[in-house]
């Protein structure tokens, strides 16, 4: 019987070793989703104040 309860104990330890890592992975994947959503909105902005021509605005290429 003792020998179950250690192994149901080891067995649990290592669950719990387990749960904190992937707790870890979890909160490391968050922080770098946040800056990523930063970047990407960083990227939107800029695209937004870019001012595009209609092409029938736009000078054609001096080689025309």
């Amino acid at each position: 019987m003792t020998d179950r309860i250690t192994e149901l104990e080891m067995h649990a330890a290592s669950q719990e070793r387990t749960v904190d890592e992937l707790s870890d992975e979890v909160f490391r994947l968050s922080k770098q989703v946040a800056e990523l959503e930063k970047q990407m909105k960083r990227i939107i902005d800029s695209i937004d104040k870019t001012e595009v021509k209609p092409l029938s605005e736009e000078t054609p290429p001096p080689h025309y």
